[in-house]
């Protein structure tokens, strides 16, 4: 995925109310941006970090510019925007680049399904195939020596939709939980368990009634994002 606009550097004052940041331009103008990552944002939300912006293009918003990369504290750039994640899993699954997941000429996004009133984030469908359930989870935690981790605050959510995906696969369908890693620095994946014990419970739950676990990492850049490698995913019990 390749940003449409020359992206807008900047340095981080604060992040606040979740969706809010206040931000020093180059030029010295201070201004507030959309922050649109709603989790604990670890290790990318710094005050003093080098972050870069998008230009929505839309003045009708209140906070126009977006907060889109982020500057570690190792060098690594970050893309904190959760909302891309969705589509840069759809854009390698078409481009064949997520090998687990080729052969399906169909992608809905946003399905209803399960038990629980949830929203799958890719469903991809394949006539003489059961249907492959694909729940997608935008990774920016990494630790020690390039562990990402997730989640990155405690996430019923997650937890809910992985018992979801294990309901799929009770049925006959195929579902997959994949770790969308949005920055370089990543050599493996691992649940926060000192997070979010109750996830990394589930997500052992999940792989043990059939659930797929990938992870795949990508590129990142001020002109584009792309997934491109392969992850090992770590999960005790």
């Amino acid at each position: 995925m390749r940003f449409s606009s020359p992206l807008i550097p900047a340095t981080l004052i604060r992040r606040y109310k979740r969706f809010l940041a206040d931000v020093r331009l180059d030029d010295g103008r201070e201004l507030t941006v959309h922050t649109p990552n709603t989790g604990a944002m670890t290790g990318c939300a710094e005050p003093g970090s080098r972050i870069w912006l998008r230009d929505t293009g839309n003045p009708a918003r209140k906070y126009p510019l977006a907060w889109e990369l982020s500057s570690a504290p190792g060098g690594a750039l970050v893309g904190v925007n959760t909302h891309l994640a969705n589509r840069l899993v759809r854009e390698a699954i078409e481009g064949g680049v997520i090998t687990e997941l080729r052969g399906y000429s169909r992608i809905r996004q946003e399905v209803r399904y399960g038990e629980e009133g949830s929203r799958i984030d890719l469903l991809l469908q394949e006539r003489g195939r059961a249907d492959c359930y694909v729940e997608i989870k935008s990774v920016t935690l990494v630790r020690g020596q390039g562990e990402a981790a997730f989640p990155d605050a405690v996430s019923a959510r997650g937890s809910k939709h992985l018992r979801e995906l294990a309901h799929m696969v009770r049925g006959g369908d195929r579902a997959v939980l994949l770790f969308c890693v949005q920055r370089a620095d990543a050599r493996l994946v691992r649940p926060a368990a000192d997070i979010d014990p109750r996830y990394a419970r589930t997500l052992a739950e999940a792989r043990q009634a059939g659930v797929e676990i990938l992870a795949w990492r990508a590129s990142v850049s001020p002109d584009a994002i792309e997934l491109d490698t392969r992850l090992p995913v770590e999960i005790e019990g």
